[in-house]
């Protein structure tokens, strides 16, 4: 390819805002279009890896390796689905094969995993009540916390966090419904913790 070419083509990729074009100009040999897919959502793929697995170095690896996936089976990518939903499934499920792994190495309690120190996410959100919060989601069963993370915390719809989690979107509902009861049991826990 020549320079005049290579300068034509550059802007292009800077012009497309449609997920969908992305997929189509990756498949077309473009990497540079999957590199603006992974820029637009690598945050937040790790954030539902850290929420799911509370470690950061294996959210960033299931981040990676989700990417990863998804550019090597952008053939199966279905047009007219949301890129976010399926890289979220991706991402989601290499979370439940490191959950297994870790059930399947460890028949004792897994130990509770120390701060590895703020990361953006940490230094973004400050204060005693966000603190709480945070303590409290970590505190769900992992089916809750990914519930809250996908619907609160990344402003999912219930179908697409059904499709992500391969559930009934009566159960994502259900999920959440529950999630938000062991929430607010928690915090009042420890709201009364601090009162007495």
């Amino acid at each position: 390819m020549n320079v005049a070419a290579a300068l034509l083509e550059a802007p292009l990729i800077q012009s497309i805002d449609d997920d969908q074009a992305l997929v189509s100009a990756a498949m077309g040999g473009r990497p540079d279009a999957f590199g603006t897919l992974v820029e637009r959502y690598d945050r937040a793929v790790y954030h539902l890896a850290y929420r799911t697995l509370r470690d950061q170095e294996e959210a960033r690896d299931v981040a990676q390796e989700a990417f990863f996936k998804a550019y090597r089976s952008l053939r199966t990518f279905r047009p007219g689905s949301k890129f976010s939903t399926w890289i979220f499934a991706i991402a989601y499920h290499a979370c439940c094969d490191r959950l297994a792994r870790r059930k399947r190495y460890s028949n004792d309690e897994l130990p509770e995993r120390a701060d590895p120190g703020a990361g953006p996410e940490q230094q973004a959100i400050a204060g005693d009540e966000a603190r709480r919060l945070r303590a409290a989601i970590e505190a769900l069963p992992e089916k809750y916390r990914t519930v809250i993370t996908l619907y609160h915390l990344q402003g999912r719809q219930y179908d697409e966090i059904a499709e992500v989690l391969g559930i009934p979107m009566g159960t994502v509902k259900t999920h959440l419904f529950r999630a938000k009861e062991q929430l607010r049991r928690l915090l009042a826990q420890g709201a009364a913790g601090v009162e007495q």
